[in-house]
């Protein structure tokens, strides 16, 4: 997959059938768009492009807004890249951007900039500064400027109409197994490794403490996880389980997310880990004591272990 982005006048860009979104977490539902542009492109003897923002637009247009992202640019672009599509084009979305219209966004940037021939957009996708605008005005605006507008079906699975706010409904409900369905791979979020509370360690159970705030990605509902964990510096993925919440064994008030890395050992404070979500064990709970909690994590742990067991037998 060639990436390129738009202020980048080294590289040249092919007349192409695009797809335009910010594609976070390029669940299946962003699959399925994506493919369809594949198909048109072969069929039109075209490149094949997806285009998509560095920012999300409500974090330009919204001061303070914090989104929950289901990816991060740099893990957006390497899903994008085992789609299977020529060209990612990466826009940097800012102000003066926001307050281009459809039909000028169209003909400046999608037209000029970027030569799409066909647009192939997602089912209730807009654009522009007046979101009013539906399909029927881009076909419009592309028959003027020489663009084939094309709907894409919505993607349904079991009944589920997949999108970006479906997969963070399932996160935020602790559904990670329905989550990672729509995504179709486990969800992932990264951090860096900082000192945590000791109080894993002194049962037998030490923890590396991650603080996922720099990335802005949606942390699951508080629970027991089964999890893999990749460091920095390292291929290797390890299981594990992962406790989200705030301790309340402990009386604790802030969130942690804590993960029990299975048969290692080391310092990897300030590394960044990568958690990758594989099954909801189960919620939270307050323990009368250190003594009881060990003696769930004992559980927990055989829990965990039994469960990817079958996950490799199926």
């Amino acid at each position: 997959m060639n990436t390129i982005r738009l202020d980048d006048f080294t590289q040249s860009v092919e007349p192409c059938v695009a797809t335009i979104g910010f594609f976070d977490g390029v669940h299946k539902g962003h699959q399925f768009l994506i493919r369809h542009v594949i198909e048109e492109a072969k069929i039109s003897g075209l490149q094949s492009t997806v285009i998509t923002f560095d920012e999300h637009p409500r974090q330009v247009l919204q001061d303070g807004y914090m989104p929950e992202m289901l990816s991060t640019l740099d893990s957006k672009l390497l899903l994008l890249s085992k789609t299977g599509v020529d060209n990612t084009v990466v826009l940097h979305f800012n102000k003066e951007m926001a307050e281009l219209s459809a039909r000028d966004f169209m003909e400046q940037i999608l037209r000029d900039r970027l030569h799409v021939k066909k647009l192939v957009i997602g089912y209730d996708n807009r654009f522009g500064h007046d979101r009013r605008e539906g399909f029927e005005d881009y076909v419009r605006f592309g028959e003027e400027l020489g663009i084939e507008v094309i709907r894409n079906e919505a993607f349904m699975l079991n009944g589920v109409n997949v999108s970006s706010s479906v997969v963070r409904a399932f996160l935020k409900e602790g559904e990670i197994e329905m989550a990672n369905s729509c995504l179709g791979y486990p969800y992932t979020i990264v951090g860096k490794v900082v000192k945590g509370y000791q109080k894993g360690r002194k049962m037998g159970f030490p923890t590396a403490n991650l603080d996922a705030s720099e990335f802005g990605m949606l942390v699951p509902a508080p629970g027991v996880y089964a999890v893999k964990t990749r460091l920095e510096g390292s291929v290797a993925m390890k299981q594990g389980m992962m406790n989200i919440g705030t301790r309340p064994t402990f009386d604790g008030n802030n969130i942690s997310l804590e993960t029990n890395i299975f048969d290692f050992s080391g310092d990897i404070y300030g590394k960044l880990m990568l958690v990758s979500f594989e099954h909801r064990i189960r919620s939270e709970r307050k323990f009368d004591g250190p003594e009881q909690l060990k003696e769930q994590l004992i559980i927990d742990k055989q829990i965990v272990k039994e469960q990817f067991k079958k996950d490799n037998d199926d």
